[in-house]
């Protein structure tokens, strides 16, 4: 396998907010941005992996503020992290106003990736090494919400994810 840096996943899609996008108060409706948010995760973790991507969670979405019909959403989307599987990607959406020029975070997530084979069966992913302090922080919070994720999905409990956080490090240190 490669190691690849999260410079190497990076995804940016641009689109207008057009009328038939928005709810009756002029805003582009939850579900329309959660659509184009899965787009730019997708590509981000179809960059790092070399495979094609399904996606398997959504979580922390927050919807910090509307965009408006006219305005451009802007998304940028990057690996945080790629364990044997499956990739966490972290989603930044901004609303740009064209006419003043002036950009504004909107709404931020994390979406889980796994690449599949042509028979759509789990596939092992590149490393993914971070180059930056932000990239590092998110590099190392992904464990923590990794775990998370799997005891809200009561997949794990919380004693089996902290023995297998204990052998990730492990595997982490080895590498």
């Amino acid at each position: 396998m490669k190691t690849k840096t999260p410079r190497e996943s990076y995804t940016e899609i641009t689109e207008m907010v057009l009328p038939n996008d928005t709810n009756p108060l002029g805003n582009l409706m939850g579900g329309q941005l959660l659509h184009l948010m899965d787009i730019a995760a997708a590509i981000a973790a179809g960059r790092h992996s070399n495979r094609v991507c399904v996606t398997a969670s959504v979580d922390f979405v927050d919807f910090k503020g509307p965009i408006k019909l006219g305005e451009v959403v802007i998304i940028s989307a990057s690996v945080t992290r790629a364990f044997t599987t499956s990739m966490e990607v972290k989603l930044w959406v901004f609303a740009e106003n064209t006419l003043t020029g002036v950009r504004r975070e909107c709404n931020s997530a994390y979406y889980t990736f796994v690449a599949v084979d042509q028979g759509g069966q789990p596939i092992p992913v590149n490393k993914l090494k971070p180059e930056t302090p932000e990239e590092q922080e998110l590099y190392e919070g992904a464990l923590r919400r990794r775990e998370l994720r799997l005891i809200l999905a009561g997949r794990r409990s919380p004693e089996e994810v902290n023995t297998l956080k204990d052998l990730l490090q492990q595997r982490v240190e080895q590498s």
